[in-house]
Parts: C-alpha cells; structure tokens; sequence
C-alpha cells in the first residue's frame, strides 16, 4: 500500500534533519515510561515506501525524545504480514515498535488463508497521517469525471479495463467497491506494484487507474492522466479542483478510502508505555515540519487516541472484510 515517492538519500537526510527539530519537554508530558535500550521500528515493507518513510520519521524523532537509538528494520514480503508476525511475537516492553498499514493491519484478516497472527494480538496506537487514493483515466476515452466513467460503461459494457497496484491491494478494493456500489463492471488488471501499474496507464494500455495519491498527481497535473476523483471525504488541499467520490454520484454517498499509516505495539505492552508512545507521537505530528512535509505528498496528519485509533481499524477492517467477501477473494500469505 504505499507510494514510493522518496529516494533512498531524500528519507535519509530528511529524517536526519527532522531529528534535530525543536520539541516539547518530556515533563510536559506527564509519561514516566522511557525505553532501557536501543527501540525497534519494524517496517513491514522495502525501503523507500510511506510505510518506510513515517518509520524512519518517527524514529528520528523517538530517540531525540528518549534519548535512545531508534532503528529502522525492513521486514517486506506476504503482504505486510511478515513483519507484522515479527512484531506480534516480540517481547511487549515497548522496545519494539510496528510500522503499520491497512495491507497486514485490516485488509489481511479476509482475504489471507494462512494468517499467523489476530488483530487482537496487537495494540493500535495511533494513526500517523492519511492519503487519499484518486481514479484517473486516459485521455484517449471520453472520460473526464466519475459521471462520465458510469456513463461509459453502461454504454460500453466490458469494454473497460482498470489497473491496481495488484489484487487485494487498497487501489484494487477502491475499484472493487466503486463497481460493487453502482453495479457496472470492468476488468481488472493486477500489477506488481504502483510504478508498472502507472506505466500502463500512462501508455494506455489501460484505461482507468485507481492508484495512491502519487505518485499519479504529477502525471495529472502534466496533463498525461484525466483526474476523476479522490476517495476521501474531503477534497485534496493539493488539488482541491478534483471532487470526491461522495460528491460524484449519489450511489457512492458513503464512499471513504485512503491509505493511512499508523503505530502498533505488540498487546503485551502495559499502559504505561502505550501512554508515553501515544503522547510522543502527538509531539512529532504537532510540529510544524512534519505538519509542511506531510501536506507537500497530500497527506493529513491523523493523531488520535488508542481508543480512537483502535475503532479506526476494526471498522476499516469490516469495510475491507465486506468488499473482499463480495469479490470472493481469498489468497495465501507469502
């Protein structure tokens, strides 16, 4: 689930920077909790995604705090879950930290066979920010809204084919609902990834992309991509001329999807330090720098409570689990 939109030395030197930004003092905090040792970040994911770049973020900024090493591990493969089984198994003494996303974190309970872990194994944290996904198409079809893609396919059953960034991924839920919710169908075409999904469209190949935020943006504000809508509530600040999905046809009046990034700790881990992480956390989106660099990729900061949090999944996760379960997919992890 996550855009690679960062080189390797931009997450790098960002993250070195960031860590020296100025931040609250610890005793305003009201936390007595600190880590003994180094603090683990478990990122679920390769080098260079979101899911990498807020882990790398926030461990600059933990151990600015904590005055400890904060370290970023990559634990990629299985959809997330490999690295998200790793934090489940982990010792619950706030040393280990996971990195999630909505692939291992809420869309994995469904459509995984062969999952090694519960949600109930894991206490969420809170959020950290949230993207929304957008629907573009080619230039080459006479499509230019969300109006105008409905009205297509009623006029042109099966003629249509949409790219994601592979199956069970949120770009591809995002277009399995859009078809659940106004009963139209197109074909599917999974990719390895958002890069050589985007490709397809760009040349073509495809005609409609449902995709993260970017890096397609880019390619619509060159003109190469007609912008249909965005899937959160609200418009993007960074282009607030494209509608939301709500706003385009009464049948997707419920519509929200977005690609969000947030904090776990494995559920061993008493109140305490569950406690200091959250107000950490609230610290790091708090400042003005991470606030600018977020907006710059489209996202919103999203800090909330455990509680808040912690709803947040279980209904993603039983909106994810009723659009999986209608498509009938099911896949093994790994």
């Amino acid at each position: 689930m996550t855009s690679r939109f960062f080189s390797r030395r931009h997450i790098l030197t960002g993250a070195a920077a960031l860590s020296t930004a100025a931040i609250l003092p610890r005793s305003s905090l009201g936390a007595d909790w600190r880590p003994t040792e180094t603090v683990r970040l478990i990122v679920p994911a390769a080098p260079g995604g979101t899911t990498d770049v807020m882990g790398r973020l926030l461990a600059a900024h933990l151990q600015k705090a904590w005055g400890q090493s904060a370290v970023v591990e990559n634990r990629s493969g299985g959809g997330g879950t490999i690295g998200t089984a790793e934090a489940v198994r982990s010792k619950g003494d706030g040393h280990t930290i996971l990195v999630g996303n909505p692939g291992p974190n809420a869309i994995a309970y469904t459509i995984f066979r062969n999952m090694t872990y519960k949600a109930d194994q894991l206490q969420p944290v809170s959020n950290l920010i949230r993207i929304p996904n957008i629907i573009s198409a080619h230039p080459s079809v006479p499509i230019k809204s969300i109006g105008d893609l409905i009205a297509y396919i009623k006029a042109n059953p099966d003629k249509l084919t949409y790219g994601s960034s592979g199956i069970g991924q949120s770009p591809h839920l995002t277009g399995a609902w859009f078809l659940q919710l106004t009963k139209l169908k197109m074909v599917h075409v999974p990719f390895r990834g958002a890069g050589p999904a985007l490709q397809a469209a760009l040349a073509g190949d495809i005609q409609v992309l449902f995709d993260n935020l970017y890096p397609t943006l880019p390619q619509v504000q060159d003109g190469k991509l007609n912008a249909l809508a965005v899937t959160t509530t609200e418009r993007s600040a960074l282009a607030p001329n494209i509608p939301t999905m709500r706003e385009s046809a009464p049948e997707l009046a419920k519509f929200d999807v977005s690609s969000w990034f947030g904090i776990f700790l494995p559920k061993a881990c008493p109140p305490p330090v569950v406690d200091a992480l959250n107000k950490e956390i609230k610290v790091f989106l708090e400042r003005d720098d991470i606030k600018e660099n977020m907006a710059k990729i489209g996202a919103r900061t999203d800090y909330g409570s455990p509680q808040q949090f912690s709803d947040f999944i279980q209904a993603e996760t039983d909106k994810f689990g009723a659009i999986i379960k209608q498509e009938g997919l099911q896949m093994d992890a790994g």
